[in-house]
């Protein structure tokens, strides 16, 4: 199975690409990535344009709101963006990193040249994924408050029984996924670390629920889609979200289905939707930097999901395909001759990107899914050259 593959893009190490994957973001993430990178490398030397190792970037957004650039190792990412509120008798602090010594240093050095105290701050945490979640439980005090939503906790309490792995196991390999290369990723391996070191401390707010921190009067905005939980923070007097994972400027956001029960992409345009609603002048992304044109970013992230539902439905016309066979002749920005030289885990998230969009195409009625045995296979069930996903 050979598929298509764009040559033009300069080459990631297979590792960073791993990372990149792990952090739930997509093949097309990986292409502006090296696009970056390249011209970067033409510019500047990156150490040239850092703070000495350890030490986050800050910048203030706006009256006691400030950015901070917590790094990722050894991907192209770099940075996790943490934004910490300074108010008079408590801070917040939204998103922390990952459990890892570089980002606790960075996350520490911030702090103290902001002068705020752990003892004095509650943290928000916009969903689960382990570079916004990680960090805290080496952050918590004994005061702490963690604001997080209900429906992660309980993915978390699966996480750590096992649970999680074994149904992940068992949907991997009715998606088409050969068992051999399934036991090659990570999450199958005996003492697989997840980052989660609990117990948190978590007080859960619900869709709509007031957060008040100082001079900002923050609205929850539960956002499922990239995950099962995520929430933004909205603040309708300064027309401010901070979209954690759910908008990303330059980055498309991964849209994973794993369990047959969950139809995530088109939760993810219900969320489009409702943040397109609002009155939003400056967005505040969990990577990257922030902008202005909210609506614009969300007509293009519906573009981009148009043309991956187009494809989809194109190969589906040939015969009933397995996920993981229908992720073997798309195209990816990928430098292998062909599928099977794709490492299992680029073919895992892979396979999981498509399985969204075919469980989306499968309830607008567009195409059948059918159970052969223990494998599912899709079958394109109209003859239409095209999907019309709703764009604003």
């Amino acid at each position: 199975m050979k598929p298509r593959i764009d040559r033009r893009a300069p080459q990631l190490g297979q590792d960073t690409e791993e990372i990149l994957l792990e952090l739930g973001y997509s093949w097309e993430d990986l292409q502006s990535l090296k696009n970056e990178k390249s011209s970067c490398d033409s510019i500047e030397p990156l150490a040239a344009q850092e703070k000495e190792p350890g030490e986050g970037m800050i910048e203030e957004i706006t009256e006691s709101l400030y950015k901070i650039e917590i790094p990722l190792p050894n991907n192209l990412l770099k940075s996790i963006n943490s934004y910490v509120i300074r108010a008079g008798r408590r801070s917040l602090i939204i998103d922390t990193g990952m459990n890892l010594e570089e980002c606790m240093n960075a996350m520490q050095a911030s702090l103290r040249e902001l002068q705020v105290d752990l003892r004095q701050t509650d943290f928000f945490i916009t969903h689960f994924h382990a570079d916004h979640i990680g960090l805290v439980s080496n952050l918590i005090t004994d005061r702490s408050v963690v604001y997080f939503n209900r429906p992660e906790s309980e993915i978390i309490e699966t996480i750590v029984s096992g649970i999680f792995f074994r149904d992940l196991m068992n949907f991997t390999c009715i998606s088409g996924f050969p068992e051999n290369e399934a036991q090659e990723l990570p999450y199958f391996r005996p003492g697989y670390d997840t980052q989660l070191r609990g117990p948190f401390p978590f007080r859960f707010l619900e869709d709509g629920d007031p957060l008040k921190i100082g001079d900002y009067q923050f609205q929850c905005v539960r956002t499922p889609g990239h995950s099962r939980g995520h929430t933004c923070l909205y603040e309708p007097h300064k027309k401010l979200l901070i979209s954690g994972d759910h908008l990303l400027n330059d980055i498309t956001p991964s849209i994973q289905s794993r369990f047959d029960k969950e139809n995530p992409l088109k939760q993810y345009f219900s969320s489009l939707d409702r943040v397109y609603e609002l009155d939003v002048e400056l967005v505040l992304p969990g990577h990257k930097g922030v902008f202005r044109n909210c609506r614009e970013r969300i007509r293009e992230l519906k573009d981009h999901h148009q043309e991956r539902a187009d494809e989809i439905v194109s190969i589906l016309r040939e015969g009933s395909k397995s996920p993981y066979h229908v992720a073997s002749e798309m195209t990816w920005n990928v430098n292998c001759d062909s599928w099977d030289g794709f490492p299992a885990i680029q073919k895992f998230f892979a396979t999981g990107e498509t399985t969204a969009h075919l469980k989306y195409l499968e309830e607008m009625g567009l195409i059948r899914k059918e159970m052969q045995g223990e494998r599912m296979l899709y079958s394109s069930a109209r003859t239409e050259d095209s999907v019309c996903v709703p764009v604003r």
